[in-house]
């Protein structure tokens, strides 16, 4: 008889603690990370042993939130759309309203519009609480959606997804106006610990960013990004917290800082698409339950300060993966070293070494 459902077992490992501060949460807590990459395990290990080496340890500002969804709107002609948009945001206020009529966690926060031909591409934008918001936001869009044509004289429904929202996709939209969590991380790492635990320099770090991760990625035609592998420590990170994996499309886009300041490394990392969340579809699961518990990211907080709270730990996360690859990367053979040897003996790996 074939298995209809399953759940795929992927390695799962806690490293760290990592040390974090910001406008979120001050902790240490180790980071759960399933992924077959068995070298991430260590190599995000060392980075949060930097972090805990450093005064303030990692500090997260999350400076923005929203969930999107876009819908389409067909109109009589290009002025018709035109003057539908004005009337949309004419009327944000009664939009709100209606959206409060719907759910009890989402808020419509904002409008963008963009007309082509004769077809209004509305872009709506939520808060959804501690939830990623997906299906909070879809169902609000569809009901706003309902209430434009019927108050609205010269349209009709297009579709209720436009690929103006953008999800799952990398585009230029989500990275300039923001979809999900929008988190910067920080960290000054003292010369002697660049030295003696990354084994570099901040000089051959901060040219290697600029030719790597900024001159590399422009070559290549990167959409909104310069970095090394922010997608590795997030798909480990949402596979082992249960979230919507295909997510790190447009989460993994975002842009590496360094800075020599005197052999001291100033490094930085800006997600502007963090899509996380501590309820909601995939978060029933016990192992989910036990690891969010263990972040601390089911504690009795006002809605949405447990989503911020993982968002944090995810960037910070994120941050010590690139740091460490980073630093590895610039001494010749270091990194293929440690593939060989982790992946073919992964039993060997030193979590936090």
């Amino acid at each position: 008889m074939t298995e209809t459902h399953a759940i795929a077992g992927v390695p799962m490992r806690w490293v760290g603690p990592l040390r974090i501060s910001g406008n979120v949460a001050e902790t240490e807590t180790q980071v759960p990370l399933a992924t077959y990459e068995s070298p991430l395990w260590p190599s995000v290990g060392r980075g949060a042993k930097v972090s805990r080496l450093t005064e303030k340890g990692i500090v997260a500002t999350l400076v923005d939130e929203r969930m999107t969804r876009s819908v389409i709107v067909e109109a009589t002609d290009a002025q018709t759309a035109y003057m539908a948009a004005q009337t949309i945001h004419a009327r944000i206020d009664e939009l709100r309203e209606v959206v409060r009529g719907c759910s009890r966690f989402a808020q419509l926060i904002n409008i963008k519009h963009e007309i082509n031909a004769n077809l209004l591409f509305i872009r709506f934008e939520f808060t959804t609480g501690d939830a990623s918001g997906h299906n909070m936001a879809t169902l609000a869009s569809d009901v706003l959606l309902g209430h434009l044509l019927e108050t609205i004289p010269g349209i009709s429904y297009g579709s209720i997804s436009g690929n103006y929202c953008t999800d799952k996709k990398a585009t230029a939209i989500n990275g300039i106006l923001g979809r999900g969590k929008n988190v910067i991380t920080e960290l000054l790492v003292p010369r002697d610990v660049v030295e003696n635990n990354l084994h570099t320099t901040a000089a051959k770090i901060v040219e290697l960013n600029i030719r790597k991760n900024l001159l590399g990625t422009l070559l290549a035609g990167g959409i909104r990004s310069a970095n090394a592998h922010f997608a590795n420590m997030l798909l480990g990170f949402y596979l082992a917290t249960g979230q919507d994996a295909a997510n790190i499309v447009e989460g993994s886009q975002g842009v590496v800082m360094a800075e020599d300041r005197d052999g001291d490394l100033y490094f930085a990392c800006t997600l502007p698409n963090l899509i996380v969340g501590t309820v909601g579809n995939g978060k029933g699961l016990g192992f989910v339950e036990t690891n969010l518990a263990r972040l601390g990211c089911r504690a009795d907080r006002e809605p949405g300060e447990n989503a911020r709270r993982l968002a944090v730990i995810a960037a910070a996360t994120v941050l010590c993966g690139e740091l460490s690859l980073l630093a590895a990367q610039t001494n010749p053979g270091e990194l293929m070293r440690a593939h060989v040897q982790l992946e073919r003996d992964n039993k060997t790996a030193k979590v936090g070494a």
